[in-house]
């Protein structure tokens, strides 16, 4: 297993969010990333776990961001992102624009 929590991040940061333009680790919808050695009929392989929140609970946008995720998440070399990922969704905490990069709050005027 050679998929690295650093990695996924970096991934994660291709993810833009398409109605403002911006990657969603920016946005600071990514709470937290964790990759775990998992034993399968192959061998060891990594799961990875995202927590995820949206901007809004009414947010139309969690199955856009899933497929995203996967879709960057799948290119990395030894993860089957659509077996081995798995996206959960949370509003514990809400999110609120203090969340968001200092360079996010500045090309969002927040």
């Amino acid at each position: 297993m050679n998929i690295t929590e650093s990695q996924i991040w970096d991934r994660l940061k291709t993810v833009i969010d398409p109605e403002l333009k911006l990657d969603i680790v920016s946005l600071g919808l990514i709470y937290q990333v964790t990759v775990t050695p998992i034993q399968t009929k192959a061998g060891e392989e990594p799961f990875v776990h995202i927590l995820l929140t949206l901007t809004t609970p009414g947010c139309p946008l969690s199955a856009v961001f899933e497929e995203k995720i996967k879709e960057a998440l799948d290119s990395l070399t030894g993860l089957d992102a659509y077996k081995n990922a798995e996206i959960e969704l949370t509003f514990d905490p809400p999110w609120i624009p203090d969340m968001m990069s200092e360079e996010a709050r500045a090309e969002l005027n927040v």
